[in-house]
């Protein structure tokens, strides 16, 4: 359908075998992914791509993600999109979405088993985290309004969370 121009001008992604209507990207919500991507960025140097409002390829769901940190080297990625064997941590920013984001995405990625899915609410001022997904559902949620947080592939990095807030 994008290939023969039915989706042009639309802002869209797949997602559980359906293409979904994307929410207007408020401002805010543009600009603390583009921080957060580039705090990973500088965190995660050397260690892992941060991918910045792009493309996921999954079973049947190809989300776009604010912020995906995946395995290195980058040029992986050339001729596909980041598949689930690929990916540490996705990152979601919610104003206006958040429901889409605690709900389907979770679930989506979870049957994905993507080990690790970080929601961060801005109407809340705080982060959702989910971890170690099972039978198509994270069995570990917690939420953070503060301090740091450490990704479970990456024990040794410190990520403060009223930064990525911010």
């Amino acid at each position: 359908m994008v290939e023969a121009g039915i989706l042009h001008g639309r802002y869209v992604e797949l997602l559980a075998g359906e293409i979904v209507e994307m929410s207007p990207e408020t401002p805010i919500h543009y600009t603390t992914a583009k921080r957060g991507a580039k705090c990973l960025e500088e965190l995660l140097s050397g260690k892992a791509d941060v991918r910045f409002n792009g493309p996921i390829t999954l079973a049947d769901s190809e989300p776009e993600p604010d912020i995906t940190v995946v395995r290195l080297p980058e040029s992986a990625y050339n001729d596909r999109h980041p598949a689930p064997q690929d990916i540490f941590w996705i990152v979601e920013v919610a104003k206006t979405s958040l429901k889409k984001d605690l709900e389907i995405k979770a679930a989506i990625y979870a049957a994905a088993a993507i080990q690790e899915y970080w929601v961060l609410d801005l109407s809340a001022q705080q982060m959702i985290v989910f971890r170690n997904p099972q039978e198509g559902k994270y069995v570990e949620d917690y939420t953070i309004g503060e301090g740091t947080m450490t990704s479970l592939a990456f024990t040794e990095v410190s990520v403060s969370v009223k930064r990525l807030l911010s």
